[in-house]
């Protein structure tokens, strides 16, 4: 950082700054994790300035040399780790992934089957406010409204009905395993191509912790910063039949030249991914999931679908006379950042935020474990019950405060001075 200090002491202030915010907060949010050194270390690499259009072997701008062999090395990686028979790690994020898998099949106007929002889908899966409503006519299946989870025979149902040309499954906001063996069984049924967005469990999955998509799926696309631990940038996996149409959709079709860095921190992660160390905090990502659940259940809060089988909890507090975002609010105030979220409950009540999403995969990088989920859930009751009694919200955060300090992120690294670690 000694660079940046020299040239821009005002983002070098952001990043201490940031590093020390990273230091003193709980991170709850399930679409986040906190990287290794290593992987931000290639995102701030030489490879940052390269172009390189195409393919190894195949670009549009002399001197890729270097660029292919590592492009070559991070699809390499992943297929090994996900069992894939094609890889394509050049996308620019998660729903730029998703784009490209929609327009590799596809034409403007046809048909796909995904789940609806409000039961934990995607806005790249057909909301009406994501450019994907405007390009495929979609229509979603939801969950049930006991259990609240899929009910296989109405997709069945509601697949035989519409025609979809593709039937998506994977959620942003679900906390139970999806059967892809029974959902790609009905897209067979209706002819339709199987895609799994498995953006928030892909470190889940990596790990072996819990079940693969990829051998039931056609497509499979992910993001690499979630429980993967890994930087920014998505990724595309597909049977070989279709490898050509998919990297012809990424690149010329909806991207221009790959960002190098962010393939060298995708092949870094996937190495990542291979350790003892990293299946360990995968487990311990599950484990605290259901401890930070059970445990909240015991102060007498509803959890979604009554547990999780993956990283997140989803509260819903509609009972409790706090909507979501004053949750999420007062949270952050005492140093604890979770996000608001729609559960089940809340289809079809315009501007209805009933739902807490909580996640575990940054507390178990910081190795906390059962005792600390406790810990956790008293914090999060303690907070949302006293908001607005500031005597005890100042006690709430100090204990926030010397939780951290016991589990630290970054600090660890302070010698090395390519990483912001705090004054």
């Amino acid at each position: 950082m000694k660079h940046l200090m020299a040239v821009d002491s005002e983002l070098f202030d952001l990043a201490l700054m940031e590093a020390d915010r990273i230091e003193t907060t709980l991170d709850l949010i399930a679409a986040e994790s906190h990287a290794h050194p290593a992987v931000m270390e290639a995102l701030g690499s030489v490879f940052t300035t390269k172009t390189t259009e195409g393919y190894p072997g195949r670009r549009f701008h002399a001197g890729c040399v270097h660029a292919d062999t590592v492009e070559t090395l991070a699809v390499e990686r992943c297929k090994a780790l996900f069992g894939a028979e094609h890889a394509n790690v050049q996308p620019h994020s998660g729903t730029s992934a998703n784009l490209a898998v929609y327009f590799s099949v596809l034409d403007v106007g046809d048909k796909i089957l995904s789940m609806d929002l409000s039961a934990g889908g995607h806005l790249s899966h057909g909301h009406r406010a994501s450019v994907t409503s405007r390009c495929f006519r979609f229509e979603h299946y939801g969950v049930d409204a006991k259990s609240e989870c899929i009910d296989y025979e109405d997709v069945r149902r509601r697949a035989k009905a519409f025609g979809p040309k593709m039937i998506v499954a994977g959620a942003s906001s679900y906390p139970r395993l999806i059967d892809y063996g029974k959902m790609a069984k009905i897209a067979k049924e209706v002819s339709a191509y199987f895609f799994v967005d498995m953006a928030h469990l892909a470190g889940l999955v990596a790990a072996g912790v819990i079940p693969s998509p990829v051998p039931h799926s056609d497509f499979v696309s992910f993001s690499c910063y979630k429980t993967l631990m890994g930087g920014r940038g998505g990724v595309i996996l597909c049977r070989d039949p279709f490898a050509r149409k998919v990297d012809s959709a990424i690149f010329p079709g909806c991207q221009g030249t790959a960002a190098v860095n962010f393939i060298a921190a995708k092949a870094v992660a996937f190495k990542l991914a291979q350790t003892e160390e990293f299946r360990r905090i995968q487990r311990l990502t599950l484990e605290n999931a259901v401890n930070l659940a059970a445990a909240l259940e015991e102060k007498r809060y509803r959890i979604v679908t009554g547990g999780t089988d993956n990283h997140q909890v989803l509260m819903d507090l509609s009972g409790q006379g706090v909507s979501g975002a004053t949750a999420e609010t007062v949270l952050e105030s005492v140093g604890i950042v979770a996000n608001r979220n729609v559960i089940p409950g809340d289809a079809g009540r315009a501007g209805q935020v009933s739902g807490l999403r909580l996640g575990t995969s940054a507390v178990a990088a910081r190795k906390m474990e059962r005792p600390e989920m406790d810990r956790i859930a008293d914090l999060i009751c303690r907070t949302i019950e006293n908001r607005g009694q500031g005597k005890m919200l100042s006690a709430v955060e100090s204990d926030v405060c010397d939780l951290c300090r016991a589990f630290p992120v970054y600090s660890v690294w302070q010698k090395n001075d390519t990483m912001p670690v705090g004054r």
